[in-house]
């Protein structure tokens, strides 16, 4: 029997009531790796700034590269462990770069993980804050050619497998929403730009990458939230992201070239894929409910979009929590129909009409 294979997609920025704060949605991934032979998610979901959790059937896979897994393009190979490229924004001022230094090398003295030497980019990266009229937040960079030249010093020189980005983002932001996100009640303001950063590297170079804001420290707050205290432990929310990519799934791309090997991965072996149930509009999503694979929308997980699953023509099953979700997903798996679970299971209907069976 081949291995039972799941993706748990939670959108960035988009104010998910669960995974649209620091790491919330790692809990959910957890209880799912329990189930799934393979659980594919992306960072928004594993990242939890200092906090993470090593799940050895987890295949971390940032956004872009989850789009072309969706699509076929690409396909996932698993590693056993991943050189690890540090790129630095220019615009970081010197304490906090060496706070960002201080916990790559811890993680290397502490985890054992593999990073090369950092790269500074040549120019202040420029990173600009941005929402949408809905409330959800994206961002521009103002110097993406640094950005990927930087990148390309550590792949060529350095010889990195994976690049972890750490760009200065603005401290400047709107005070009223960036209190509500720390009260556990508003949009990740930086998540929209994060994600810009890192699909640029990956549909550029073709390697997994993850971003890790540099910010100064926020004053204590007795009210925040638990939801967004993962934020507040430290100077960095860089540990997390190296632990995903030490063992983030290489890509493969096109079949011609590339032997396949036993424990490969392509779209058409995922059986199960997990959304909120207000942002079924992401490309992967839309790719995935083109083929053989039971779509799981989730209710409670609200979101400040309204892309409901019915009008894209996506046949789902509607669930109304994750821990449904996670009984779907046994069901699924168990080869049983999830109505045959319920007292409320209906009679079957001819498709002709009523006609009397003689």
């Amino acid at each position: 029997m081949r291995p039972y294979t799941a993706i748990l997609i939670v959108p960035t920025g988009i104010g998910a009531a669960i995974g649209g704060y620091a790491g919330d949605a790692l809990p959910v991934a957890k209880a799912m790796a329990q189930v799934c032979d393979r659980l594919i998610t992306h960072p928004n979901v594993l990242n939890g700034a200092s906090l993470y959790w090593n799940l050895p059937n987890a295949f971390y896979v940032e956004g872009y590269g989850l789009d072309k897994f969706a699509s076929g393009c690409w396909g996932l190979r698993s590693v056993h462990q991943n050189r690890i490229g540090l790129l630095l924004d220019k615009g970081i001022e010197p304490e906090l770069r060496l706070r960002h230094i201080q916990a790559a090398n811890a993680a290397r003295a502490t985890l054992g993980l593999s990073l090369t030497d950092y790269v500074i980019t040549d120019a202040p990266l420029e990173v600009e804050l941005r929402t949408t009229a809905s409330g959800t937040s994206w961002g521009t960079i103002g110097n993406p050619d640094s950005l990927l030249r930087a990148a390309e010093i550590l792949i060529k020189s350095a010889r990195a497998e994976a690049i972890a980005v750490i760009a200065r983002f603005p401290d400047d932001v709107d005070e009223v929403a960036e209190q509500n996100y720390r009260y556990g009640k508003g949009v990740d303001l930086i998540a929209g730009a994060e994600a810009i950063i890192s699909h640029l590297v990956v549909r550029t170079f073709q390697i997994p990458c993850a971003h890790s804001p540099a910010l100064s420290p926020l004053p204590p707050d007795p009210n925040l939230s638990p939801r967004a205290a993962a934020e507040e432990l430290g100077y960095t929310f860089l540990p997390s992201v190296l632990v995903g990519l030490s063992r983030a799934p290489q890509f493969i791309i096109g079949t011609q070239h590339e032997l396949p090997e036993p424990n490969d991965i392509w779209a058409n072996q995922v059986d199960a894929a997990i959304v909120p149930a207000s942002a079924c509009g992401g490309s992967a999503l839309l790719s995935l409910s083109h083929r053989r694979c039971q779509i799981i929308t989730v209710v409670e997980n609200q979101t400040q979009i309204q892309v409901p699953p019915q009008p894209l023509g996506i046949k789902s099953i509607h669930v109304n929590s994750y821990l449904e979700a996670i009984g779907v997903l046994v069901a699924h798996k168990a080869g049983i129909n999830p109505d045959a679970l319920s007292p409320r299971i209906s009679s079957l209907q001819s498709l002709l009409g009523s006609k009397e069976i003689n």
